[in-house]
């Protein structure tokens, strides 16, 4: 940036990433930058009010959902589960009893209570195939609850309450209009659709050349 004569780009910059990016990893290293940054989790368009009245949303969501699972039913959540924090127990959607397998797991500064299906309940119940990927062989079906005692709030956390505010959908939603069609121009209309070098340094020189490429074209329809 700085050989371009722009230096201070990055301090009024908005970095943005799909959800294949989002960690507590890299949110912690992007928050260390100063960067203002926008990185989508995988379930921010389900806390979209627009979506969540969008008919359309839905029909086509399951219809993804359906291919990738090959027709499998949509497999039960936490939330199908009945948890007593009082008495740390818990029921499955069969009715069985779960054993309290990690009283006190942390993870990203929450902590959360651990339930095991014990196996010979898991491995002839109706419902399995709503329950598990697949049969089970050497433990049921596990389970977790996040526990109301105070706990640090992780970067995920914070993430999730900037991109869903009115400031952060609007930043994100650029990136339709911004980076999508520049992978769409490479992939579909330079025919970039996959590697045909070895190693890395071969594969970056292939994939700058075509970068290079779409800038001479973009550069090119701002003069005409």
């Amino acid at each position: 940036m700085t050989k371009l004569g722009t230096p201070n780009t990055f301090e009024t910059a908005a970095f943005t990433a799909d959800s294949g990016f989002h960690s507590e990893k890299n949110l912690k290293f992007m928050a260390c930058t100063g960067l203002d940054t926008y990185i989508a989790d995988t379930q921010f368009r389900s806390r979209n009010p627009l979506f969540k009245v969008s008919e359309t949303y839905h029909i086509e969501k399951e219809k993804r959902r359906l291919k990738r699972s090959k027709g499998r039913p949509k497999l039960f959540t936490a939330n199908d589960f009945y948890f007593d924090e009082v008495n740390m127990n818990c029921r499955c959607p069969a009715g069985k009893v779960m054993w309290l397998s990690s009283p006190n797991v942390t993870t990203s500064g929450k902590r959360y209570s651990r339930f095991t299906g014990y196996l010979k309940d898991c491995k002839h119940c109706p419902l399995q195939r709503q329950c598990m990927r697949k049969p089970p062989t050497d433990r049921g079906r596990q389970v977790q609850f996040l526990l109301n005692g105070k706990s640090q709030l992780s970067y995920t956390d914070k993430m999730r309450v900037k991109i869903d505010s009115r400031i952060g959908r609007r930043q994100y939603s650029k990136r339709l209009g911004m980076i999508e069609p520049v992978f769409g121009n490479i992939a579909v209309n330079k025919g970039m659709n996959k590697f045909t070098l070895r190693g890395q340094e071969k594969v970056n020189a292939q994939w700058q050349m075509y970068c290079l490429v779409h800038n001479i074209e973009k550069l090119r329809n701002s003069l005409q």
